[in-house]
């Protein structure tokens, strides 16, 4: 019965449900992507409560405003770093200020970008993620067209079709410069938040004590309670989001209540006629008044919203919903506050601009609120440290970044998750560079440049999602380009004026680890078209099998590639020095979708290899950045009961399409079935293949540099081994070495 299934050329892609079930695929759910609660589970909107949501509104502000809520502690000083010249500047830079929280964190990032997230997920991954789902600019070369059929890989947009959007969709897809470009600028974005997790604003909330006791408190004493304070905030991650969330928003819930307490005592004390910064002409006087200056200024002023980036980088850990909560309910209002009363107070006293914060504190709780800083500054690195361990996991599923251990801190939300190796690295990074700045003013200016170019990118992969997935009215985008991203601009063009005092260590962060990406994401594509061009055609799959008829070993066989067409080379070289092979055998590639999740049941690809008595399967196992890898069973139980399905359902659909005995097919079913039971309870044996890679015979010397050195330094310092990723117990691995001249 199996011989009458037309078994097409060997690169025709996999099917994971035969055309004549359409039963069993309208019972997959499908999900929105760019649905606020949906985006979290599957029937999130049922299961996703008030008091969850409330539950994780407060542990987002443990993890997520620590940077943008600590603004406070250095803004005004570094506006006016020569001092106030006028009394109005005062009100200008407070009003751009208060224009800028509004503008950048609360319209842009929380009532805007936050709705372009991937199944829940945010950064620059998953704006990419997102275009590349719409339009085929990815170059992931393991992309399938059944891919495009996982039920969480599909986007709910409008069914209007525009001119606008489809010759743009046409024009990035016949463009592989625009591809190139694409991926480019996604790596640039994502080292971007990355260096922004190295560069830690707190040292500031230090230096109050030195404020307070000058002589007690050098600034080598300052540099090194920093370091060590930063150590501990690294050693901590290990406890997970959830624990951290949990221990930090108490500390930051309480912190914006004093300073919105104390901003509120200011501008009584003060000056209650401070609300008169929000007419926006105090801005178009300040920068009549002091031209050049007013626009380098702009580079204190942008470091009131440090840390925006992480409300959509790390809304992963949390829900869009939840992230609208506690912004809008708690850290807006407080900041603004804040911001209002430090303003008051500089009318009165703007000699004491260089240390607004700790000057403009009540005498009376001066030392508590000081304790209250140190604690929240500490803080302040927790959202860009989230946000990079969601970041490289993303960027996992993309081919841009070795396969590092993930580790996930909690049952209830995938997304929240803890990097070892990264978690590392991070600290040396953040050590090395508060020894290296030592002073606030140098961090500042390092700091903005990052800080600004992340959004502008973000904003311009937005505009895409805009054109190409929302259809938004075209005098819409006009307007956000018009408002938000000329605001950007200006911002960036200010900040880079500061590039060489300090400016350029963000950009030399963002070079090196795009560096990283880029040369394992180059190999990686190297390294598939490779396996790709020298697969082993079916015919040669059955001239081996006869070759061996005789030496067929009783148990099953899995072997691990990242190929997902047709059968890898490792299995020609794996025959030729080993001339036995198990009973049963099963070709798996694991890959990774650029989506958050992939359902169970849509997780196997399955295809047999003819003919059907040789008992050769090939197997896709498709996962996404979010998944937990083997939190059901253990891949070779699921595998086996997935397979059970497929050759029932093959069979079935023979019938339905050839016509046939159904009591001949029901006995050729329980025999595969039987065949396949027995050799799973042999033993399961699992091959990995294992290749070095080095550049071939004349290639350039860059090439070889890429290769042979900077690709293997990576493979052998960071990445995972593929028995800890798959869980694949030791006994009962083989590793299958084979070198690949790319």
């Amino acid at each position: 019965m199996g011989s009458n299934i037309e078994d097409n050329q060997d690169d025709v892609p996999m099917e994971l449900q035969l055309k004549g079930k359409k039963a069993s695929s309208q019972k997959l759910k499908r999900h929105d992507s760019l649905d606020v609660e949906a985006s979290k589970m599957p029937n999130a909107k049922q299961v996703v409560g008030l008091s969850v949501l409330l539950k994780l509104a407060f542990q987002s502000i443990g993890v997520v405003y620590g940077d943008i809520g600590t603004s406070p502690l250095y803004v005004f000083s570094s506006i006016f770093l020569e001092g106030v010249k006028h009394e109005d500047d005062i009100l200008g830079a407070l009003s751009l200020i208060l224009y800028t929280i509004t503008l950048i964190p609360v319209i842009k990032y929380v009532f805007i970008v936050l709705q372009a997230n991937d199944n829940g997920d945010g950064g620059t991954f998953a704006l990419y993620s997102l275009i590349c789902r719409y339009s085929k600019v990815g170059l992931i070369p393991s992309t399938m067209a059944e891919d495009s059929d996982v039920s969480t890989f599909k986007l709910d947009i409008p069914d209007t079709r525009t001119r606008r959007a489809s010759h743009l969709k046409s024009m990035l897809e016949n463009s592989q410069f625009a591809k190139f470009f694409l991926l480019i600028a996604t790596m640039l974005g994502t080292s971007m938040v990355i260096g922004d997790g190295v560069l830690t604003p707190f040292l500031s909330a230090i230096g109050g004590v030195k404020a307070a006791a000058p002589e007690a408190m050098t600034e080598g004493r300052i540099v090194w309670l920093a370091v060590a304070i930063l150590i501990v905030l690294f050693m901590f991650q290990r406890f997970g989001t959830e624990k951290v969330g949990y221990t930090f928003a108490p500390i930051l819930c309480l912190w914006f209540v004093l300073i919105a307490g104390i901003g509120v005592y200011n501008f009584v004390i003060y000056d209650i006629a401070i609300f008169r910064a929000l007419n926006p002409m105090y801005i178009v006087s300040y920068f009549q008044r002091n031209g050049k200056d007013a626009w380098i200024s702009l580079g204190g002023v942008v470091m009131c919203i440090t840390g925006a980036e992480a409300l959509f980088a790390d809304v992963g850990h949390f829900s869009v919903r939840s992230i609208q909560i506690s912004m809008c309910f708690v850290t807006y209002p407080a900041l603004i506050l804040a911001y209002l009363g430090q303003g008051a107070y500089l009318m009165k006293n703007a000699d004491d601009v260089a240390n607004t914060f700790y000057a403009s504190i009540p005498k009376t709780i001066y030392w508590p609120m000081f304790v209250i800083a140190v604690l929240a500054a500490i803080i302040a690195s927790q959202a860009l440290i989230s946000g990079t361990f969601a970041i490289i996991q993303q960027s996992l599923a993309l081919g841009c970044f070795p396969r590092v251990k993930i580790v996930h801190t909690s049952k209830k939300h995938h997304g929240q998750i803890y990097i070892p190796e990264i978690n590392n690295l991070l600290m040396i990074a953040c050590v090395l560079t508060t020894i290296g700045f030592k002073t606030t003013e140098k961090l500042g200016n390092a700091y903005g440049i990052a800080v600004v170019f992340v959004m502008f990118l973000t904003s311009c992969f937005l505009v895409l999602v805009m054109i190409l997935i929302w259809k938004t009215n075209i005098l819409l985008i006009i307007a956000y380009v018009l408002i938000i991203g000329s605001v950007e601009l200006v911002y960036l063009s200010s900040v880079l004026y500061k590039f060489e005092q300090g400016g350029y260590l963000p950009l030399a962060l963002a070079m090196f680890l795009m560096f990283v990406m880029y040369v394992w994401n180059y190999v990686y594509r190297k390294k598939y078209h490779y396996e790709l061009e020298h697969k082993i055609s079916p015919e040669k799959v059955k001239e081996t099998m006869d070759a061996t008829s005789s030496h067929r070993l009783p148990g099953l066989a899995i072997f691990y590639s990242e190929l997902v067409h047709g059968i890898p080379p490792i299995f020609k070289h794996y025959v030729e020095n080993v001339p036995a092979l198990h009973s049963v055998l099963v070709f798996a590639s694991v890959k990774s979708l650029p989506i958050s999740k992939v359902p169970l049941e849509e997780r196997f690809l399955f295809r047999r290899v003819k003919p059907y008595d040789l008992y050769v399967f090939r197997c896709v196992v498709r996962y996404g950045y979010n998944d937990m890898r083997n939190e059901e069973e253990p891949i070779e139980k699921l595998l086996v009961e997935r397979l059970k399905n497929f050759i029932k359902e093959d069979y079935m659909f023979s019938i339905a399409a050839n016509g046939g005995n159904q009591g001949e097919t029901a006995s050729l079913i329980e025999k595969d079935v039987e065949v396949l039971e027995r050799a799973s309870n042999m033993g399961v044996v699992h091959l990995v293949g294992e290749q070095d890679v080095v550049a071939c015979k004349g290639s350039g010397v860059a090439k070889r540099m890429v290769i042979n050195y900077a690709y293997n330094f990576l493979k052998r310092n960071l990445r995972e081994s593929s028995n800890k990723v798959f869980d694949i117990p030791t006994k009962r691995m083989l590793k299958v070495g084979m070198t690949c001249e790319l």
